[in-house]
């Protein structure tokens, strides 16, 4: 009969029997590879980079003429310049489908491993950014959507939820704290990415025409490499392999009963009332956020004005004022981005000792309260406090992101929480489409009825707290699933063997996966560890126009 060794050797290069770790191999490394997908398709929140430069790429248009022309004209055209609203439509193409494709083949994600996802991950996110390079060098709309945002799109879906799994596998013991270093690289992807789009757009430039074109083809190619290299460094634990001196009701022991020793199959586990306990839990956190997210900047602007500056209420501003102001807002921006990323370690990581349906409690309380304060905030001109709110709220909208996994294996189990992660981003793709939609139309509606632009965001801040408060009853519902959702010990022996696992002798465990860190640790941390901080600082110097 053959070993479990000898069926790896013979497998190829993508399957998961290759990925099992050896002896030397350290839990520590799996980390690192999965920031090394996560920081690269974490551009995606840095795309806003992108889209005024694509609204100037055909020199001496006729601005007349192409005013008339529609949506599905601007598709096709090459005589006529793109307007934000049809170049800013990427954005949420790629974010529906991220939570489609997570959906659809977070399945076959648990049998065919990490290393084979992640690879194709690095294939549709890398190839559609070249293939959304030529679209705009062609000036074909419909083939930058087909690029970056369908194929990008499966590739950002593939690639957010390759990791998990395997992180809650590898840390049994810090659920949180495993997926929190992941999915914080989704969060810090574009403090890296956009200042790196940004200066080759400036160094490809061809007049006034700013190299978007080669920016994304660039831009691709590097992102396929390094997501190539972090999906060939991922490992599977063999299947029994615990860190040494835990046992599994360690942490049960503390946050009984919702983390459970059982497990739950994807094929159940989105028919129960807790999938959609927690769907909603999501969906309600995100839409919230990204309501705060899309208004910061232009909340900052209407309702201080000139107060961030010293100017009195309704003065006349001079163009270094205004500056200044912009200068400011840009600078919030960086440090929403920047409590984003950080944000998905801290509270990710917090969980684990809090357990994770208190930190949504958390999460939700305090946010409906911090809401409800930020109106007040503006009207007494507390521009400090303010900023120092929305990054609170800003951290607890990534935080939520990175929970969600831990919270997801401690309801229905370790053994497919990957693919049941994939079904519940779609929560994610809803609130991504419907949350700016919901917001620009308050916002529109209010502005029409002559409401002061400095009161507009009071009554649309009050109905996120609204949305928030719903989350909350959704978390407060949320209890252990029912024992009979869960996979009978033969179910479960069939479902390893379609991922080719079988259990690991007591010998072979004793010595699996306890290699030293050594120096492969300290570069594989350094390789992802230093564009991350070298982000950090980008932000932080943007944020200090606030000072």
């Amino acid at each position: 009969m053959a070993t479990s060794e000898t069926t790896g050797r013979n497998a190829g290069l993508l399957a998961r029997e290759r990925t099992i770790a050896g002896p030397s191999f350290n839990r520590w490394l799996v980390p690192t590879a999965a920031l090394a997908i996560h920081l690269c398709i974490g551009m995606a929140y840095g795309f806003s980079v992108f889209w005024l430069p694509m609204t100037h790429l055909v020199s001496g248009a006729d601005a007349t003429a192409c005013a008339s022309q529609g949506f599905l004209d601007q598709l096709t055209t090459t005589t006529c310049n793109w307007t934000v609203p049809s170049v800013n439509h990427v954005f949420e193409t790629f974010i529906a489908m991220l939570g489609l494709a997570a959906a659809i083949w977070g399945g076959w994600l648990e049998h065919a491993g990490p290393r084979k996802a992640g690879f194709i991950a690095a294939c549709c996110w890398g190839g559609g950014l070249i293939l959304g390079g030529v679209g705009v060098a062609m000036h074909q709309l419909w083939l930058v959507y087909l690029g970056c945002g369908l194929l990008g799109g499966i590739g950002q879906g593939l690639g957010y939820i390759t990791p998990v799994s395997t992180l809650i596998k590898w840390f049994p013991d810090r659920r949180g704290l495993a997926t929190g270093f992941a999915i914080m690289g989704y969060g810090g992807g574009a403090m890296i990415g956009a200042p790196i789009a940004v200066k080759l757009m400036e160094v490809f430039r061809q007049g006034d025409v700013a190299g978007v074109a080669t920016t994304l083809m660039v831009m691709g190619g590097l992102y396929f490499v390094v997501m190539s290299l972090g999906a060939f460094g991922f490992r599977v634990p063999p299947v029994g392999w615990k860190p040494l001196g835990w046992q599994p009701g360690d942490a049960a022991s503390t946050k009984a009963p919702l983390i459970t020793q059982g497990h739950v199959h994807l094929s159940r586990a989105w028919k129960t009332p807790q999938f959609w306990l927690i769907w909603g839990v999501l969906c309600m956190n995100v839409t919230a956020g990204i309501g705060v997210i899309s208004m910061a900047s232009p909340m900052l602007q209407d309702v201080f004005g000139g107060r961030l500056v010293g100017a009195d209420t309704g003065a006349v501003l001079s163009d270094a004022q205004k500056a200044a102001i912009a200068a400011a807002a840009a600078g919030l921006v960086g440090l929403i981005s920047l409590f984003n990323s950080v944000g998905r370690l801290f509270w990710a990581s917090t969980s684990d000792f809090l357990g994770r349906k208190f930190t949504y409690c958390v999460f939700f309380i305090l946010g409906i309260v911090l809401y409800c304060l930020l109106p007040t905030m503006g009207h007494q001109g507390m521009a400090a406090l303010f900023v120092i709110t929305v990054c609170v709220i800003i951290s607890m909208y990534g935080g939520g992101f990175a929970t969600v996994p831990a919270y997801l294996a401690d309801i229905f189990g370790t053994q497919m929480v990957g693919a049941i992660h994939g079904r519940l981003l779609t929560a994610w793709s809803v609130a991504g489409v419907v949350g700016p939609v919901l917001i620009a139309s308050i916002r529109e509606a209010q502005l029409a009825a002559d409401v002061p632009k400095n009161l507009v965001y009071d009554r649309t801040l009050y109905i996120l707290a609204g949305l928030l408060l719903i989350g909350l009853v959704c978390n407060l519902l949320v209890k252990p699933v029912d024992a009979r959702h869960h996979m009978s010990d033969e179910q479960l022996r069939h479902e390893r063997s379609l991922q080719r696992e079988t259990q690991a002798s007591d010998a072979s465990l004793a010595s699996a996966a306890r290699g030293s860190f050594g120096v492969v640790g300290v570069l594989a941390w350094l390789a992802v560890g230093v564009p991350f901080l070298i982000g950090v600082w980008i932000a932080l110097q943007k944020a200090a126009a606030l000072l």
